[in-house]
C-alpha cells in the first residue's frame, strides 16, 4: 500500500463476501464455522462485501436477516469489522440486513467512508442494484483521511474510479459459479432480471490489476439461487498490507 509508514507492521483484512444466509448451502452451523476460521487467524481488519442473504424479493427474508447477527456477532478485530450491502440484500430486506448487521457490531457503510487506523475504508453502494454513488463516496473519503481502501460489493464500477485508489476489494461474481473447462463460465446473465449481464468478465475472479490499481473479487462463502458450484469453489481471502 503506497503512502504507508515504512516502519508500519503488515496489517491483515479479511475479506469476505456472498454469504446468501438461507438456502441449503449456507446454514447458521456453516455460518459459525467460517466465522471460527476468519477468527482463529486475528484478522486486524475484517470487511464484509455484501449479499448476506439469498433470495429475490422480501418473502421468508426478515426471518433469513435476522439469523446474521447470532454468529456474525463473533466477528472481532483491533480495527473494526466493516461491511456493505450487495443487490440479494437490496432486493430482499435491506433494512433488516442492516440492522442484524449493526446488532452483530458491524459498521454499515453506503457511500460513506470511516477511518480505521491507518486506513480509509470507503463503503460504496452496491452497483448491480443502482446504489452507488462514487462521487459522495469520495468526498466522504478525503474528509476521513488515510489510505484508501474501497470495498464494495459488485466490481463493475471499478473502471469509473479514480487511477489514484490502490485497492478495491468486491464479491458479487462468485468466480463465476459453475465454471467448465475450456468452455468457462456458464451462466453470464440473470435471467430474473431480464438476462443483464452479471458482471464484467474481466473482473470474474481473483486478483486484477489495472496500473497502480489492484482489484481484488472474492468467490464468496455461499451460492446464490442455485447452490452449485464446479470450478468456481467459495473462499474468503486474508489479505496483508504492508508499505
Amino acid at each position: 500500500m503506497p503512502g504507508l509508514a515504512r516502519d508500519t507492521d503488515p496489517i491483515r483484512v479479511a475479506l469476505l463476501a456472498d454469504i446468501h444466509l438461507g438456502n441449503s448451502g449456507m446454514t447458521a452451523t456453516r455460518l459459525a464455522k467460517i466465522v471460527e476460521q476468519v477468527e482463529a487467524t486475528r484478522p486486524d481488519m475484517i470487511l464484509l462485501a455484501g449479499d448476506f442473504v439469498t433470495g429475490h424479493d422480501a418473502q421468508g427474508a426478515t426471518e433469513r436477516a435476522e439469523g446474521l447477527t447470532v454468529p456474525l456477532a463473533r466477528l472481532s478485530a483491533p480495527l473494526g469489522v466493516v461491511a456493505v450491502l450487495g443487490n440479494h440484500d437490496y432486493w430482499t430486506a435491506a433494512l433488516t440486513v442492516r440492522t442484524a448487521l449493526m446488532r452483530a457490531g458491524v459498521t454499515v457503510l453506503e457511500n460513506k467512508a470511516v477511518r480505521l487506523g491507518p486506513f480509509a475504508v470507503v463503503g460504496i453502494g452496491d452497483r448491480f442494484s443502482g446504489h452507488d454513488d462514487i462521487r459522495a463516496s469520495l468526498t466522504q473519503m478525503r474528509r476521513a483521511g488515510g489510505m484508501p481502501i474501497i470495498l464494495t460489493h459488485s466490481p463493475d464500477l471499478v473502471p469509473d474510479l479514480p487511477n489514484n485508489l490502490p485497492l478495491v476489494l468486491t464479491g458479487h461474481t462468485h468466480c463465476g459459479q459453475v465454471v467448465l473447462p475450456l468452455i468457462g463460465p456458464l451462466v453470464m446473465h440473470a435471467p430474473k432480471d431480464h438476462w443483464r449481464r452479471l458482471y464484467n468478465p474481466r473482473y470474474r475472479c481473483g486478483i486484477v490489476r489495472d496500473g497502480k490499481r489492484t482489484t481484488i473479487i472474492t468467490a464468496g462463502v455461499g451460492s446464490g439461487t442455485s447452490t452449485i458450484r464446479i470450478g468456481a469453489m467459495p473462499d474468503w481471502w486474508l489479505i496483508s498490507l504492508a508499505p
